[in-house]
């Protein structure tokens, strides 16, 4: 049990290193995600495919004052002609 203990333990710090190391994360909804976006100029968005082979999403990540804002949707999120798209291969969000 101690193993299993000391596993959890090591998880946890692992996850509050990466929510310390990747700032504040905004998760919300594509509707409210789509209202960040047209508030910039020329918005940066990353996009990258997720989930698991019969359930796949579209996740998307910008920044906008100081804040990731993050939201994932079943279909591709229809984008301002002015963004900005960089294409990963996947997109890590700790929690």
């Amino acid at each position: 049990m101690g193993g299993a203990v000391g596993a959890a333990a090591a998880a946890a710090a692992a996850m509050a290193r990466a929510t310390k190391a990747s700032g504040v994360i905004v998760r919300m909804e594509p509707e409210g995600f789509a209202r960040i976006l047209q508030r910039q100029e020329r918005p940066l968005v990353v996009q990258a495919r997720g989930g698991i082979p019969w359930s796949k999403h579209y996740q998307y990540l910008t920044s906008y004052k100081g804040l990731a804002f993050f939201t994932k949707s079943p279909t591709p999120l229809s984008l301002p002609g002015s963004c900005e798209l960089v294409v990963a291969e996947r997109i890590w969000i700790p929690g």
